[in-house]
């Protein structure tokens, strides 16, 4: 929640631009490269240990982010529960879609106070979203779990790509 609001203030006084522009190329590296070291099984030595104000600052950050960008939520959580916090691939892709359904419903109600959602192109993203919940959880139940975290690491990867060559647009 305080990310949301510390979010909102920087919106309405620091040049967007200026901050969407180091915040995607920050994110557009921190993907590839994580994806990049998961990939190629290369393990994170971090002297961080999880803990659970580890895990509140993370939420932090990533609020922060999403107030700017609307990227970030899933892949930056689900890389650092994977990887930092050695969840297993399945409990992170449940505790991400939650996380990421509070942090959604607490971001659009602060949107939508600002006039900043088109309900009508919402809807549609809506529509076409329902069959490929419905097919991505069926197969995450059927994948083998190192298949599946692989599969998580190359769309974290491409994600980033695409951020990254965004960027150079």
């Amino acid at each position: 929640m305080p990310a949301i609001l510390i979010g909102s203030v920087l919106l309405r006084t620091v040049d967007e631009n200026t901050l969407n522009h180091y915040l995607k190329l920050l994110l557009g590296v921190i993907l590839v490269v994580s994806a990049f070291l998961s990939l190629t099984r290369r393990e994170f030595h971090s002297w961080l240990r999880p803990r659970m104000q580890y895990l509140y600052i993370l939420g932090f950050i990533v609020g922060l982010t999403v107030q700017f960008t609307s990227v970030g939520a899933g892949v930056i959580v689900s890389f650092a529960l994977m990887n930092l916090a050695r969840v297993s691939p399945r409990e992170v892709v449940g505790i991400t879609l939650f996380y990421s359904l509070v942090l959604s419903s607490l971001s659009s109600l602060n949107y939508a106070f600002l006039g900043n959602i088109d309900y009508h192109l919402a809807l549609v993203l809506i529509a076409g979203t329902l069959p490929g919940v419905y097919l991505g959880s069926y197969m995450s139940s059927k994948i083998d779990v190192d298949k599946l975290k692989k599969v998580i690491n190359v769309t974290i990867l491409i994600i980033g790509v695409l951020v990254l060559l965004e960027m150079m647009r």
